[in-house]
């Protein structure tokens, strides 16, 4: 039971970026953004991962709430990270100036939860902790794709 809880906790706290004592949130989304930057030549990968991390973040939810007597416990993070990769899906172009806009967007949504973000972030467990994150990289990618595509914002 022991090695069960200590994989749960290096996985929801992605390798412990959740226990930074300011701004786990902040440094497990840069967490994704170095993943993305990793995995972004090939999309099998890149989406195979963002799947793996949902599945991960739903499943291992309730073990996690139970882990830090908490229920969405600050030190997990696996959310963030797969907020940011969704973020930064399917974007027409990147750059470091659109990486940046998507960072900033997502903790800004992550952070005020705008609807229905701040409603599913109570549903149970591991979609609790995940949901509210997938509406916050929803909102970003949205707001993206928009300024990329329709307000031709350069991407040098």
């Amino acid at each position: 039971m022991r090695f069960k809880n200590k994989l749960v906790e290096v996985i929801v706290t992605f390798f412990y970026i959740g226990y930074l004592p300011a701004a786990p949130g902040t440094f497990a989304s840069i967490a994704g953004i170095f993943l993305f930057l990793l995995v972004k030549s090939s999309p099998a990968i890149y989406f195979s991962l963002v799947l793996l991390l949902a599945v991960l973040g739903v499943a291992l939810g309730k073990s996690a709430e139970r882990l830090f007597h908490k229920k969405d416990p600050g030190a997990v993070v696996i959310d963030e990270v797969l907020g940011m990769l969704l973020a930064l899906a399917l974007l027409p172009c990147y750059s470091v100036k659109v990486i940046l806009m998507a960072f900033i967007l997502f903790r800004a949504m992550d952070t005020i939860k705008p609807y229905p973000g701040y409603l599913v972030q109570s549903a149970k467990a591991g979609w609790g902790i995940v949901a509210d994150d997938l509406v916050a990289a929803f909102y970003t990618n949205m707001i993206l794709q928009a300024v990329l595509r329709w307000a031709a914002l350069s991407c040098r």
